[in-house]
């Protein structure tokens, strides 16, 4: 099911006339069959629409009683095929196994984004008009670039689910601000229609204002990322670092989204779906560095078992926030039933993991004389935030008693949550053609039963407490990350920024040499700057943009090309001119036009004021440390060193009893009498 691409572009002479293409929408790839059913849906939808507009027009029109009954009769046909349609498409967005890794063994399944579907558009005789009407050129002279672009827009419409996919994204929409200054005047139509359909309804939106354009393009490089990050090979550390950027990716660009485009009449890019879609985002990439600290297995002790439960506790709490999300108005009514019902699951299951892990850590690790009492103590209390009274951190890990009466309360806990988890499973249609999903949720439960069993022969317990709640507590967050493809003088120089005054500044041989070091690809920035260099003294800040080199223009410059204009400064030195961001109040959102092209908007505006997400300007990567953690089951004779869940294999070729560490992904379980 890999992405079939057409000839990597054309080569005429230079990298300027050099495009990508997209996929080939003709290949039946799996996602290509995804994205042509999809585009299918779209366009009956649409023909239903005017079926019913045309109607219901007839039935103002008309005050024929007879004709007004056929009308009726005529309503209910193309309401039913329209939520017919409904319920095609919403089956078609949860079908997520098309987009998941097709490495050997099968992991808890992540959720990635359609892409959005969109209708050609002819730029070649509005501009050409545009340019001879407005800039007294011969329009016919641009014919060649026109197609290029034209061209560009094309491929945009089936991008390879990769980087170069992204990238083509990405080039198409810095051009459409240029696009926008050049042929988008306010005060002149061009005449040019831009479609999009929304990807959970399939109701069309139609503008003649380019921001839905640039909104849409938005959304379709976020989908692109979460594609990416679901594809990834999550049974080796560099696919789940793969995966851990792209979700955070996606992320940024959603919310690159949500704060520059605020009036888009397309539920799937209202305020509140999208501020749900981050948060889906960041879950699964929390998801995949929970999966990322268990991947080589977690010594079996106390320390390391209370971490990683609280690692779990935290996946859940975020998969918990987004269920919560998804079914509140008006996301509800739009988003998928697989989706609310997978997250439901998620937060059962790793909720369930963390009360095991508790108990895995108080059942078989017990206070010894070797022990670092102070650090247990100190990380016992961290896990709750109330406890019963009379009773402290302490008294659990030195009283036996206590230590099994908590330890039994987590594992009852567990097993009770996987439970519901598999419950709520069954309850749904779509998600219950996961068998290996099912294997898994059987496989946590199954060791939850089997922890609990040891003490079965032992004397009645009635005191039947309930588990204190544990806190959530990751060691590296999932936050937003912007992907450089939608940065850059774009984006740097642009009205939304206040800028000083070009500042003249001297460099010698020192400064280059010594003196700052420069990063980014356009526009250069001066960083690691020394305070004593002559260039520092001569008003040089850590921070700035070069703009010129000499009486070179290099907004458009990269570092390699800026490190080779600076390469041949002599004694005497070389002027730069070099601009400051300026300290400056959030503005309003950029608003684009609601004009629907007489088609019915699609959200309310209530959307407008539903908006959980916090503000977060700043974004950061994830530390990539390596984990010195891993888990597994416990031996009924004796404690191994560490603890270890084999997988599900699809093949049926790999053994049981050989240990593959991963967090809990298995289908059987693996101990030393070889239980399956």
């Amino acid at each position: 099911m890999t992405d079939t691409i057409l000839p990597n572009g054309i080569d005429s002479g230079g990298d300027s006339s050099y495009f990508k293409k997209g996929c080939n929408p003709l290949a039946q790839t799996g996602r290509s069959k995804l994205q042509n059913q999809r585009a299918s849906l779209n366009q009956q939808i649409i023909k239903q629409m005017r079926m019913r507009a045309g109607a219901e027009n007839l039935m103002k029109a008309t005050n024929n009683n007879k004709v007004k009954e056929m009308v009726v009769l005529e309503l209910s046909y193309i309401n039913s095929n329209l939520q017919l349609l409904m319920g095609q498409l919403e089956a078609l967005n949860s079908s997520v196994d098309v987009y998941q890794s097709t490495q050997e063994t099968a992991n808890i399944p992540l959720i990635a984004l359609g892409l959005k579907e969109t209708k050609e558009v002819d730029f070649s005789t509005p501009f050409k008009d545009f340019i001879q009407e407005h800039y007294n050129e011969d329009g016919r002279s641009f014919e060649e670039e026109i197609a290029d672009l034209m061209d560009l827009r094309q491929a945009c419409r089936t991008p390879a689910r990769t980087e170069a996919g992204v990238e083509l994204l990405a080039k198409y929409y810095s051009h459409l601000p240029l696009i926008e200054n050049r042929f988008f005047s306010p005060n002149h139509q061009t005449g040019i229609f831009f479609t999009w359909y929304d990807s959970f309804t399939g109701m069309p939106v139609c503008q003649q204002n380019i921001s839905l354009e640039k909104a849409s393009i938005l959304f379709n490089m976020a989908a692109l990322y979460s594609q990416i990050g679901t594809r990834s090979d999550r049974q080796k550390t560099e696919g789940l670092e793969e995966a851990i950027s792209a979700f955070q990716k996606a992320a940024g660009v959603l919310n690159l989204l949500k704060e520059t485009f605020t009036h888009i009449p397309s539920y799937d890019m209202s305020p509140a779906m999208i501020s749900m879609l981050i948060r889906l985002m960041l879950a699964q990439a929390q998801q995949c560095l929970l999966e990322k600290t268990v991947l080589h297995g977690i010594p079996n002790r106390f320390c390391s078992l209370i971490k990683v439960a609280q690692e779990a506790a935290k996946v859940s709490e975020d998969f918990d926030k987004i269920h919560q999300s998804m079914i509140q108005t008006p996301v509800k009514d739009k988003v998928p039933l697989f989706w609310s019902t997978v997250s439901l699951v998620k937060t059962n299951h790793y909720r369930s993991m963390a009360h095991y892990f508790v108990a895995l850590a108080l059942l078989d690790h017990e206070l010894g004389p070797s022990d670092d009492e102070d650090q247990q103590e100190k990380t016992l209390s961290q896990v709750y935030d109330q406890l019963p009274e009379d009773c402290t951190p302490i008294d659990i890990l030195k009283n036996k008693d206590e230590r099994e009466r908590f330890g039994k309360a987590h594992i009852r806990h567990a097993i009770s949550g996987h439970e519901e988890a598999l419950r709520i499973y069954g309850l749904c249609e779509h998600l219950n053609k996961m068998e290996f999903l099912k294997d898994i949720l059987k496989a946590s439960h199954h060791l939850s039963l089997e922890k609990y069993s040891d003490y079965e022969n032992e004397e009645e317990f009635t005191d039947y407490m309930v588990a204190p709640d544990i806190t959530p507590k990751a060691e590296h967050r999932a936050e937003m990350e912007v992907p450089t493809a939608t940065k850059g003088p774009l984006s740097i120089f642009s009205a939304k920024q206040k800028w000083t005054p070009p500042r003249t500044v001297r460099i010698y041989p020192v400064d280059r040499d010594e003196g700052f070091t420069l990063k980014g690809n356009s526009p250069v920035q001066v960083v690691s700057l020394d305070p004593l260099c002559p260039a520092a003294a001569d008003g040089l800040r850590e921070g700035d943009f070069i703009v010129s080199v000499g009486k070179k223009d290099c907004k458009w410059v990269g570092v390699g090309e800026m490190l080779h204009l600076l390469k041949d400064v002599d004694e005497d030195g070389i002027e730069i001119q070099v601009v400051s961001l300026m300290e400056s109040s959030p503005s309003m959102p950029t608003k684009s036009a609601t004009f629907s092209g007489n088609l019915p908007k699609t959200y309310s505006m209530i959307c407008l004021a539903y908006d959980e997400e916090e503000k977060n300007p700043k974004s950061r990567k994830v530390t990539k440390k390596s984990s010195f953690l891993s888990w597994g089951l416990k031996n009924r004779n004796k404690s191994a060193s560490t603890l270890s869940l084999p997988t599900v294999d699809q093949c049926g070729t790999l053994p049981w009893n050989k240990p593959i560490a991963t967090f809990p992904s298995s289908s059987a379980y693996n101990i030393n009498n070889g239980l399956h």
